[in-house]
């Protein structure tokens, strides 16, 4: 008998389908406060998760969309300019929006970590019930590619937290992290090296997860694998898509899920893929998995169950 946690997968990306593969995980979320956390993308980039393929989900589940400001300098690192940008891009026509660390932030526990002690988390966070990480999986030009694991780790993470997954424990300062990246001296006295970088988004996305657990508060992982530029939601000027849209994911289990797409993306014929996989190892993105798995947030082994 296969063990494996299930990854589903359908070729539509529809609003009809989204819905569908929710309902397949089997966890109803109705009646529960529900966070759906996605990126609101920065203001110019057009390929963030859009507000008419995510509706009928985010309504099914009357849930409110969930966001922390950004640590760079940009249209999301204030919340009267995140929020405005949330309107911009019609996320408030849909369902509520809560930047979560508009008015504070808190310390959870990581257990088992190399680079982090505690993650630091919007405190809005705890108003919910369950959470849906509805992730746009596609590039990264630090993360090399970005999917549930990033958005639970960074995505969840404060302005502050933000920083501190970055630096690998080094700092809380934002202030000085908006202007590392500045001059080559500044990258480099703030920054650690890559793999520890990679580790600690781990190690929050695992943080997020045992907390919500111990509370016996559900998640539910969703990537939509469309829109395949090698650049993330938060840049406002991205590559163009480099690949064909491929489908939408779903799991229980946040690393099957993003070995999957990415397994999905190198098994494809599209010649595109060659730009997003030098994305990727250019990153070491793969890291991420493996230090996810190493921590025990999940399995690189999947049984993948297609829907059409």
């Amino acid at each position: 008998m296969n063990n494996n946690p299930k990854v589903y997968f359908t070729r539509e990306i529809t609003p009809e389908a989204l819905v569908k593969i929710y309902e397949q995980l089997d966890i109803p979320l109705e009646g529960k406060k529900v966070a759906i956390k996605i990126s609101t993308g920065e203001a110019g980039n057009p390929n963030y998760l859009k507000p008419e393929l995510i509706k009928d989900l985010v309504q099914k589940v009357h849930g409110a969309i969930v966001e922390c400001n950004t640590a760079y300098e940009g249209a999301r690192n204030l919340t009267k300019e995140h929020l405005k940008v949330a309107k911009e891009h019609g996320f408030t026509d849909i369902a509520p929006v809560d930047i979560m660390d508009a008015e504070g932030e808190i310390e959870i526990s990581v257990r088992g970590g190399k680079h982090l002690d505690v993650n630091i988390i919007g405190q809005n966070f705890n108003n919910y019930d369950a959470m849906i990480n509805l992730a746009h999986f596609k590039g990264h030009p630090m993360g090399g590619f970005g999917g549930v694991l990033k958005n639970q780790s960074i995505g969840i993470a404060s302005a502050v937290g933000k920083v501190y997954i970055h630096t690998a424990g080094r700092s809380r300062d934002l202030e000085k992290f908006l202007h590392c990246f500045d001059t080559p001296e500044a990258t480099a006295a703030m920054l650690p090296p890559q793999d520890d970088f990679l580790e600690s988004m781990a190690e929050a996305a695992k943080s997020i997860a045992d907390y919500y657990n111990e509370q016996q508060k559900p998640i539910l992982y969703i990537n939509v694998i469309n829109n395949l530029s090698v650049d993330c939601d938060c840049v406002a000027e991205p590559e163009t898509p480099c690949m064909a849209d491929i489908g939408i994911a779903a799991s229980l289990d946040p690393v099957a899920l993003d070995q999957a797409c990415i397994d999905m993306i190198w098994s494809s014929s599209d010649p595109g893929r060659e730009h997003f996989i030098e994305r990727v190892e250019q990153q070491n993105g793969i890291h991420i998995i493996e230090a996810a798995a190493d921590l025990g947030l999940g399995s690189r082994e999947y049984e993948l169950v297609e829907l059409d």
